[in-house]
């Protein structure tokens, strides 16, 4: 039994940030980039589409804007976005194809296979800031195990608001010390810790490809370090 928290309750439930920790979306987007406009630099496009992520979720966040999903976010930072990289004139209807890229994004090579692995023990699902469409888009293409997706659109709220992180204990009637949170990203781990939750770093150093020096370094605030899924499941006794 791996246990975790006061009076050493059993884990049961391993909750999942997705963009960056199960999907490879610097990649995808380079890629999805080549394809369409092969004289943009695919690698700073897709940063400079990424960096606007936080700063509009924060918008949301604060009530400035009422509860807007992560594909209408996507959009309107894209059409801020590509005028930098001379494609203002992009039609529509290839707008919102790119924009869908977000759907289409392929996981990390170890992360099903680990994904598989570590089910065999717990139940897994999402927490993740993408809205429910495009996770279960994202899963279909991609062969994702889920048990349950679950999103910020469920609770109307983004992380790392604590209604997220509780959220996910509350859905499956569990102590939050019975989750787990598994992510690329300290600051959302950071977040569920201070929710009660478990926590487990895994160390995506090229999630912002190979020009961007991402911190993967361990940290003892949380409970597991792993280099990727399959290092975690052996952590995880799977």
């Amino acid at each position: 039994m791996v246990t975790t928290g006061p009076g050493s309750v059993p884990l049961e439930i391993l909750a999942f940030d997705v963009f960056g920790t199960v999907v490879d979306w610097h990649g995808s987007i380079v890629a999805e980039m080549a394809a369409i406009a092969p004289g943009v630099d695919g690698d700073a496009f897709a940063n400079a589409w990424r960096e606007g992520y936080q700063p509009a979720m924060a918008r949301v966040r604060s009530g400035e804007l009422g509860w807007t999903r992560i594909d209408d976010l996507h959009r309107s930072i894209l059409d801020a976005v590509l005028p930098r990289f001379g494609l203002g004139a992009m039609p529509e209807a290839e707008r919102r194809r790119l924009n869908l890229v977000w759907h289409r994004l392929d996981p990390w090579p170890e992360a099903v296979a680990g994904l598989h692995r570590l089910k065999s023990r717990f139940r897994l699902c999402t927490l993740s800031n993408g809205n429910l469409g495009l996770l279960a888009n994202m899963a279909r293409r991609a062969a994702l195990p889920w048990d349950l997706i679950l999103s910020a659109e469920v609770f109307r709220h983004y992380k790392p608001d604590p209604q997220t992180y509780l959220g996910v204990a509350e859905v499956f009637d569990v102590a939050p010390s019975q989750v787990m949170l598994v992510a690329a990203h300290k600051s959302d781990l950071r977040a569920a810790k201070d929710c009660g939750l478990a926590t487990a770093f895994v160390a995506r150093a090229a999630e912002y490809g190979a020009k961007v020096r991402n911190d993967v370094s361990p940290d003892p605030a949380f409970d597991l370090h792993a280099s990727g899924f399959d290092d975690l499941a052996d952590q995880l006794g799977c």
